[in-house]
C-alpha cells in the first residue's frame, strides 16, 4: 500500500519505543487490525479509530468511562477524553475512548492523530504508555510499531507475548521483576562460581547453545507433551499451521532465549570480569567496560545474527517433521540447476526432473519465517509445477500477495493467521492455510497420481 508522501511520518524508531516505555507505570498493546489502521488512508472508511475489547476498556488501564447526556435522545453512550501525546508526529490531541451501548460492548479509541497510521504494514502494533505524574494526574503517550521494524521484537522480547497475541496490559516493574525470578537461579549460581574460583568451569558447562536441530527436537517434544500428541501429523491435526508456529515461533524461540541467556551472559563476564575472583575490582571492571566494548558489541551483535539465522533453518526442520509424520514422500535439499537448492521438493526429484509428467504431478515447497522481499528468490525453483511457500509471517502486504500470485506463488499460511483481522490474507485467492495444502492440494488432488505411479508409503 502505498504511503502518502505528504502526511506520513517518519517510522518510530527503537529509540523513539523506548523513550515513551521510560517509567511507564502501565503499558497497553493492541495489535491492529485492518480496520484499525486503514481508516487513515481511506476517508469514506466507516471506523475512524482503534477497536478496544471490553476486557481492556475495563481493565483499569483507560480512564473510567461516564455517562454522556443526549440531549436529543436515542440509546445511552459512555464516554471519555483524555489527552494523548503522538511523539511520532510531535502532536498531543483529545481522544476519546467511546461505548455505544446500543452495539453491545463495541468500544473505539477514536480522535487520533492520523499520521502514525498511514503506510504502516499488517499486524502492527499500537503502543500506549501510561505514567502518573504529580498530584495524581496521569499522562499517556502513544506510538505505533511497524510490524516490519525491530522494535516488535523488542517488544515481544521485554513483555514476553506469543503468536497469538492480540491485546493487553503489562505492568513493565511486575515484568521485570518476573525476568529477574526466572534467571535468578542461574545469577545465584555464577555468584558462586566466581566467588568460589570455578567460574571458568561454570561459564564451559553453559557456552554451548544446543545445534539447531537439537532444539527444532526439543520444541517439538515439549509441543507433543503439552499437547497429549505422539506425532505431528498434518492430516490427524485441525490446524497443522498453528501447530507450525507456535513450536517455531514460540516454543523454540524460548527455548533459544533461555540457552542463550546463559552462554552470552558467561562470554560477556569473561570479558569484564574475567575468571578469576581475586584479581577483580570496580576499577578493572569499569575499565573493562570502555577498553573491551569492541568485544562486548561483537558479541551483542553475533546473538542477533545467531537467532535470524536460526529462526529460518528451525522453520524447515518443523516442515520437514509434518511431512514425516504425516508420511507424505518429499526429498529435502536437492540441488536443480543453477545450484539453487529448494527445500522441499515433491513427491521426489526423479519425477519432479520428469519432462514428460504432468504438470501437477509435483511441486516445490518453500520456508521463509518472514518474506518481505526474500519471496522473489523461490521464484526459480518452479519448473512446469506449483510453487507453494510457506510462512508464518503475518505482515505481508496485499500488493506483495498480488506479485507472487502473478509469478505463480501460492502462499501457506497458519489457519489462525488466514483468518486474522489484523494480516491481509483472508480474502486472497492465492493465499492458503496449512490444512487446505495438506488435505486438499496434496491428498484430494495429488494422491491419486502419486498411487498411480506408486511413489506412496
Amino acid at each position: 500500500m502505498q504511503q502518502d508522501m505528504f502526511t506520513a511520518e517518519p517510522e518510530a524508531s527503537l529509540d523513539d519505543l523506548i523513550a515513551v516505555l521510560e517509567g511507564a507505570e502501565q503499558v497497553y498493546l493492541k495489535k491492529l487490525s485492518l480496520n484499525d489502521w486503514q481508516w487513515s488512508e481511506n476517508p469514506r472508511a466507516h471506523q475512524a479509530g482503534v477497536y478496544i475489547p471490553q476486557q481492556d476498556r475495563d481493565g483499569g488501564f483507560f480512564p473510567p468511562l461516564g455517562l454522556k447526556d443526549r440531549q436529543e435522545g436515542g440509546a445511552p453512550i459512555r464516554e471519555i477524553w483524555f489527552e494523548l501525546e503522538w511523539p511520532q508526529a510531535a502532536r498531543t490531541k483529545t481522544a476519546r475512548l467511546v461505548h455505544y451501548m446500543s452495539k453491545g460492548p463495541e468500544t473505539h479509541l477514536t480522535n487520533l492523530v492520523k499520521e502514525p497510521f498511514c503506510g504502516i504494514s499488517p499486524a502492527s502494533l499500537l503502543v500506549i504508555a501510561r505514567d502518573r505524574l504529580g498530584e495524581g494526574s496521569l499522562r499517556f503517550r502513544a506510538l505505533i510499531v511497524d510490524s516490519n521494524g525491530a522494535g516488535v521484537d523488542y517488544l515481544r522480547d521485554l513483555f514476553g507475548f506469543d503468536s497469538a497475541f492480540i491485546s493487553g496490559c503489562f505492568v513493565p516493574e511486575t515484568v521485570a521483576r518476573e525476568s529477574e525470578e526466572r534467571v535468578l537461579d542461574h545469577v545465584e549460581q555464577a555468584v558462586f562460581a566466581w566467588r568460589s574460583g570455578t567460574l571458568e568451569a561454570f561459564a564451559g558447562a553453559h557456552a554451548v547453545i544446543p545445534g539447531t536441530s537439537q532444539m527444532a527436537a526439543m520444541a517439538q517434544a515439549a509441543y507433543l507433551e503439552a499437547n497429549g500428541l505422539f506425532s505431528l501429523d498434518p492430516f490427524a491435526m485441525k490446524a497443522p499451521g498453528d501447530a507450525v508456529m507456535q513450536i517455531s515461533r514460540d516454543i523454540e524461540y524460548r527455548l533459544f532465549r533461555e540457552f542463550e541467556l546463559r552462554a552470552r551472559s558467561m562470554e560477556l563476564v569473561r570479558i569484564v570480569l574475567g575468571m578469576e575472583s581475586a584479581s577483580m575490582s570496580v576499577e578493572r571492571a569499569l575499565r573493562a567496560l570502555i577498553t573491551e566494548f569492541p568485544r562486548i558489541d561483537k558479541v551483542m551483535l553475533s546473538a542477533a545474527q545467531q537467532r535470524k539465522s536460526r529462526a529460518g533453518k528451525s522453520f524447515e526442520l518443523h516442515i520437514e517433521r509434518i511431512l514425516k509424520d504425516g508420511r507424505v514422500p518429499y526429498e529435502a535439499q536437492v540441488v536443480i540447476e543453477s545450484k539453487k537448492r529448494p527445500d522441499f521438493v515433491l513427491p521426489d526429484f526423479r519425477l519432479y526432473s520428469d519432462t514428460g509428467r504432468a504438470r501437477e504431478e509435483a511441486l516445490v515447497l518453500s520456508a521463509k519465517t518472514t518474506l518481505r522481499e526474500r519471496w522473489k528468490q523461490v521464484h526459480g525453483e518452479i519448473r512446469d509445477c506449483d510453487l507453494y511457500l510457506a510462512t508464518v509471517d503475518e505482515n505481508v502486504a496485499a500488493s506483495a500477495i498480488s506479485d507472487m500470485g502473478e509469478e505463480g506463488i501460492i502462499l501457506v499460511v497458519p489457519e489462525s493467521l488466514k483468518v486474522s483481522d489484523a494480516a491481509v490474507y483472508r480474502k486472497q485467492s492465492s493465499v492458503i492455510s496449512f490444512g487446505e495444502f495438506f488435505d486438499l492440494h496434496l491428498r484430494r488432488d495429488r494422491y491419486p497420481l502419486w498411487q498411480t505411479r506408486g511413489l506412496l508409503p
